[in-house]
């Protein structure tokens, strides 16, 4: 199997790009959920407390996190 430059066994911890795909893709989805069923989100404490920052996070910073994710498409569609 010929491995053409890229590193395809890292896993997305170790590979930054796939590692920002992740978390953007994190934060758009518990903000999608906390919107459509916020009863799943409304604990602040413990595991679904992540989630619960994860959904602020997209909620308050939306401009921004709409930039990364266009700009995250953008890069693994080109590069």
């Amino acid at each position: 199997m010929l491995n053409r430059g890229k590193n395809l066994d890292m896993s997305a911890l170790f590979n930054f790009h796939s590692f920002l795909t992740v978390v953007l893709l994190g934060i758009c989805t518990c903000t999608y959920v906390k919107m459509h069923f916020p009863a799943l989100l409304e604990q602040r404490t413990g595991f679904r407390g992540f989630f619960w920052k994860a959904a602020r996070i997209g909620e308050r910073l939306s401009p921004w996190v709409a930039v990364g994710c266009f700009m995250m498409g953008v890069s693994i569609i080109f590069f």
